[in-house]
């Protein structure tokens, strides 16, 4: 292929995870623009709260198939039947699955509940396990498939009053590789993304705390947080023919951080 094919999802179905903001949003929009269509995990809608359909909206826009599964992702029952409802809502055929939601408690080690370590886990691990199974069930019989899972850079580092967050995410790391050591050899591709300090509603506290604020942009080489855009490429190299012989690999996307 010339370069440019490489990077081209038409014809290609993509399940996405966290898809109503932040990295997942930018994620989705640049699987579309490369040519896929989308099928977009939003959580069930709360009565009198209307769901965020920016991110299906957008895509529309641009010309793109976009449709919609609900599934609560700490509701692991519903999660076993997530991956089977978006093959029914696509035509029988996903190709690419990146697993992009996820959710924070921070709290100091001594005082964490049990309440937070299971709900974060839950749903940073379990469900992107039972989603990942599923997505591997279908991909391995056909010798194809992409499989992106939304990592961090604590997936290398300890952090601080985030347990179960920084255990989910050493964690995920870990299942990366031991799907692509499987999988790889069926033509299906598992690898994540390692985002480094990125200005989204997960670290609104960091954002809005002067000292920690400063601490953290003064260690980062690129001299500015990272943005939700900053993903449009990797996620697009790593869904893509590009990226057809890069198995079980951990992309860090961090402005520099990790070199330091």
């Amino acid at each position: 292929m010339p370069p440019p094919a490489l990077f081209n999802l038409d014809g290609k179905v993509a399940l996405v995870t966290g898809a109503s903001r932040g990295i997942g949003a930018a994620c989705a929009l640049a699987l579309a623009q490369a040519g896929a269509s989308l099928c977009l995990v939003y959580r069930n809608p709360v009565q009198g709260v209307p769901p965020n359909l920016e991110t299906l909206n957008s895509i529309r826009a641009i010309g793109a198939t976009a449709e919609v599964v609900y599934c609560d992702l700490d509701d692991l029952e519903a999660v076993k039947h997530l991956f089977q409802n978006a093959l029914d809502v696509m035509g029988g055929q996903i190709h690419i699955l990146v697993n992009c939601a996820g959710i924070q408690r921070r709290s100091p080690s001594l005082e964490f509940s049990e309440e937070d370590w299971d709900a974060v886990i839950n749903v940073n691990l379990k469900s992107v396990w039972l989603l990942s199974q599923a997505a591997g069930r279908h991909m391995v019989p056909l010798q194809r498939g992409k499989i992106i899972n939304i990592c961090s850079i604590l997936t290398f580092q300890g952090g601080f009053t985030i347990p179960a967050y920084v255990s989910s995410k050493g964690a995920l790391g870990q299942l990366t590789k031991a799907l692509s050591n499987e999988w790889s050899q069926h033509n299906v591709q598992v690898n994540g993304i390692c985002p480094g300090y990125i200005a989204t509603d997960m670290n609104e506290k960091l954002l809005q705390d002067p000292v920690r604020l400063r601490q953290i942009s003064e260690r980062i080489p690129a001299g500015r947080w990272g943005e939700p855009k900053d993903f449009a490429g990797p996620v697009v190299f790593l869904a893509s023919a590009a990226s057809q012989y890069v198995c079980g690999e951990l992309l860090v996307v961090d402005g520099g951080w990790m070199s330091r």
